[in-house]
């Protein structure tokens, strides 16, 4: 049988907590009023025994007796009424040096008189506790002075009454039945306001226990800091809540900036526009958005986060494409060849069907007619790109995207201003990087249906001491006015706007221009559009430059 632990509700635990505070209030209490207590005793009786003390030493029978020879006979029935009417606890009287010569303690006679200190001794008045045959007593000593006209002022012995201290556990239970009165009182207002403070408790936490609070908290924690995306949560006043580790890499943000708003964080652009979910084309909810923030290029997710129609704010996640687009530029070349060689192979196809079918009606000398012709073309274009691109990589890549823009049915040129010498690997990388993403482009935009057989792309590379220029035109519809200065930040290609999506070849494109001191840009014509880009090469750093906005 396994046996669970009944653990406590938060309304129990609230009672617990609050009886003991109450309990311990009434322990402070208690301790107080036994403090106030004895010191009202002490006040109060100390001043009626010192009168006592001070009458009887004045009686003229005292003064009498206890020069004579055996006082106690003789003093014995006042002492006695002086008990009972007043009704102390002892009454007692000492000659001059101190012995006990009467006292209504019969044990005490003979004994010396207890005193603190020699001012009894010399005639001097004295109250206080001492103990009395074993009991502490609150007595006053007073000292019993002659009046016989000789004698004035001769100490003839001393008078101490006392009275009992009362216990601890005495005053404790004087005060039971008010303590217990107190306590019962406490006791029902704590848990009518356990009770309630619970209920406004639990409605503000959902109805949860602290374990349950507890343990989604470290569900959260574990969740944010564990997964590999950047989480940023957003208040409705756009002020930082929540960012996660991977947040704060991304977006490079100070360590404490939860509570700062995205104006203080200096976020602007873009990047703000997808955070604050402005300028969109679908409300605030923003899918797929691409953002190139220094030097990395981030994939971007949005939602608004509302409860019963009230809005609680946002949460963007972001993804780190940057490596994705730097090793889509090493795999370059590879792709270019693997493109070349299915867009040749499918050409080669249709040749070898076209040769085949007039072989087959013995068309023998358009055969040969139409393999010069075939011959011709590509001794031109291996002799156009030879010529003008004297990078391989570069060369084979144009090669590459011929192919594909004839099976396309889309006409690539080569401008006669082309002039490209033989680049270093790094930089031949990166010019076939923007040259591939800005002809892919071009190709999506010119290929599109209703430009029919007019579509054609042209292509221009130029290139001094430092720097490559690479211009692509194509006789697509353009680019919208108003998209014109932001479709590198948004990721933004003529196949993504068709489809819905967002991809990252002009970010790409706009991020390796960057990072090597350069730009890229956009302009229309009545033809179409004009992409020109500009970089360094020879010399490029490795360096993260800010966002252009």
């Amino acid at each position: 049988m396994v046996v669970t632990s009944r653990r406590h509700t938060l309304a129990g635990e609230l009672l617990v907590l609050q009886l003991a505070i109450v309990v311990l209030v009434l322990v402070a209490v208690a301790a107080v009023s036994l403090a106030q207590s004895k010191a009202t005793f002490d006040r109060v009786e100390g001043r009626r025994v010192t009168t006592l003390a001070e009458e009887m030493a004045g009686n003229p029978l005292l003064r009498t007796q206890l020069v004579r020879p055996a006082p106690g006979e003789t003093l014995a029935p006042l002492l006695q009424t002086t008990l009972t009417r007043s009704n102390v606890t002892s009454v007692t009287v000492a000659d001059e040096h101190g012995a006990i010569v009467a006292s209504t303690n019969p044990t005490l006679v003979g004994t010396q008189l207890p005193v603190d200190g020699p001012g009894v001794a010399q005639a001097r008045g004295w109250s206080g506790e001492l103990p009395v045959d074993g009991v502490r007593e609150l007595v006053a000593q007073v000292p019993v002075l002659a009046e016989h006209r000789e004698h004035v002022g001769e100490h003839l012995g001393t008078v101490m009454i006392g009275r009992v201290s009362p216990t601890v556990w005495q005053r404790l239970s004087g005060a039971s039945s008010y303590l217990l009165a107190y306590l019962g009182i406490a006791s029902v207002l704590g848990v009518a306001g356990s009770w309630l403070l619970a209920r406004r408790i639990k409605r503000q936490t959902l109805g949860l226990e602290p374990r349950e609070i507890a343990g989604l908290a470290e569900h959260r924690e574990a969740m944010l800091f564990g997964i590999a995306e950047g989480v940023i949560a957003l208040d409705p006043h756009l002020r930082l809540t929540l960012v996660n580790e991977v947040g704060h890499k991304l977006l490079d943000l100070p360590e404490d900036c939860v509570g700062m708003s995205l104006s203080d964080l200096g976020i602007e652009g873009r990047l703000y526009d997808v955070l604050a979910g402005t300028g969109g084309e679908h409300g605030t909810e923003r899918r797929d958005e691409v953002v190139v923030r220094r030097g990395r290029v981030l994939v971007m997710n949005r939602m608004d986060v509302t409860k019963d129609g009230r809005r609680l704010g946002s949460v963007t996640t972001l993804r780190d494409r940057t490596e994705l687009a730097q090793l889509e530029r090493e795999l370059g070349s590879f792709r270019s060849s693997t493109e070349l060689l299915r867009a040749q192979a499918h050409e080669f196809s249709n040749q070898l069907h076209t040769i085949s079918g007039l072989i087959q009606i013995d068309e023998h000398d358009e055969v040969v007619r139409y393999v010069r012709a075939l011959r011709k073309h590509r001794e031109s274009l291996d002799l156009t790109l030879t010529s003008r691109v004297g990078d391989r990589a570069v060369a084979a890549l144009l090669m590459a995207k011929s192919a594909l823009a004839a099976e396309r049915r889309v006409r690539l040129r080569i401008s006669e201003l082309t002039a490209l010498d033989r680049l270093e690997p790094m930089d031949s990388a990166d010019v076939a990087t923007v040259l591939g993403n800005l002809v892919d482009n071009a190709l999506d935009a010119a290929a599109a249906p209703e430009h029919g057989s007019e579509a054609w792309v042209e292509v221009e590379l130029r290139q001094d001491a430092s720097s490559v220029e690479i211009v692509v035109r194509d006789s697509g519809p353009g680019v919208a006015p108003e998209l014109a200065q932001e479709v590198f930040a948004r990721g933004y290609t003529t196949k993504a706007a068709q489809g819905g999506d967002r991809g990252i070849g002009l970010a790409l494109t706009r991020l390796v221009c960057t990072r090597r001191g350069g730009e890229v840009s956009v302009a229309n014509t009545q033809a179409g559009a004009v992409f020109t880009a500009r970089m360094s090469v020879g010399q490029f750093t490795d360096r993260e430059t800010e966002e252009v906005r």
